[in-house]
């Protein structure tokens, strides 16, 4: 997760940890738009998308589970 120190911006595929907590705290709330809304262009590490998946699974949210399965790992 780098940060391109000249513009303050990130590449567009990274995620920021603000970000990463939005994403967890939306996915415990059940909130599913805000997760497909969040994870939209997005690609995550095998371990993250592995532990968001376990997060949903213990919501029992199938949408939340089908949208985070849909997500491609960064190579």
């Amino acid at each position: 997760m780098a940060t391109d120190n000249t513009t303050g911006h990130q590449p567009a595929d990274e995620h920021s940890i603000a970000d990463f907590e939005a994403l967890k705290t939306a996915i415990a709330n059940g909130e599913a738009q805000l997760v497909e809304e969040l994870v939209a262009g997005q690609t995550m590490l095998k371990i993250e998308k592995d532990y968001l998946l376990d997060l949903a699974r213990l919501g029992k949210n199938q949408q939340i589970i089908r949208l985070l399965q849909q997500v491609p790992l960064k190579e």
